[in-house]
């Protein structure tokens, strides 16, 4: 139910654009592809902030849309974008669309300007490391780790930030940090990705080792929504003893 209300807000938020009927079509299969993703631990981060609901749904849906531009971005990096009949063609515009209506989004949800430019950074950042990713045949432990670092911990560590800004749980953001990476590390392991299981053991050792480290940085928050995830987490995390 509270993935749903976000999404819900989401596809309120695109149809009051007015968008031609096939680029509104191109934008829902984005939005598709792109769930569950964040939705479940933005709305319970949300209410544990003690976010007013009609703050809470339009912060969280203007997040979602940002994960959904840069989920399409990096499956038209992956080769992976199998929801578009012409990928090189329909994706970049359903992208850059996506993130200009995120931001427009997010600044009308009561978000300071130096929040919006701190995220915004942040995410810029996060997006370079997705240069390495893109040239990379051989993983490493390090490599794999200045990755993650980048493209999830970055990344969680701005959406945190957008979400809990004005709240009590605001100085807590970079907690995202730590959660982006053990998700990381747990969807990689989800889904067999050859980033991890390409790398020898000592490596995928290392690497687990730290995904573990950043796990305990989340738990030691001692927020229920942060639990959750983790709950959601460890589980994949322990099924790997490379």
């Amino acid at each position: 139910m509270s993935a749903g209300a976000i999404y819900q807000e989401t596809l309120r938020l695109l149809r009051r654009q007015r968008l031609p009927a096939q680029a509104e079509r191109d934008v829902v299969a984005a939005l598709e592809a792109a769930q569950p993703g964040p939705l479940v631990l933005l709305y319970e981060a949300g209410m544990e902030a003690g976010l007013r609901r009609e703050l809470l749904l339009p912060r969280a849906a203007g997040i979602f849309l940002g994960f959904a531009a840069g989920n399409l971005a990096d499956d038209l990096c992956d080769g992976e974008c199998g929801y578009f009949e012409e990928p090189a063609r329909v994706g970049p515009y359903v992208q850059f669309l996506l993130q200009n209506l995120a931001w427009a989004t997010l600044a009308r949800t009561e978000l300071p300007e130096r929040v919006l430019a701190d995220a915004a950074t942040c995410l810029a950042l996060a997006a370079g490391p997705q240069a390495l990713e893109v040239r990379t045949r051989q993983w490493t432990a390090p490599l794999f780790q200045q990755v993650a670092e980048g493209l999830a911990g970055q990344q969680w560590a701005a959406y945190l930030h957008l979400l809990w800004a004005g709240t009590r749980l605001e100085a807590k953001a970079p907690v995202g940090h730590g959660l982006g990476i053990a998700a990381h590390v747990a969807e990689d392991i989800r889904s067999r990705d050859l980033r991890f299981f390409s790398m020898p053991g000592p490596d995928q050792r290392e690497v687990m080792r730290w995904a573990q480290a950043a796990v305990e940085r989340v738990r030691g928050q001692r927020l229920r929504c942060l639990d959750a995830a983790l709950r959601r987490i460890e589980p994949i995390l322990q099924e790997v003893v490379p």
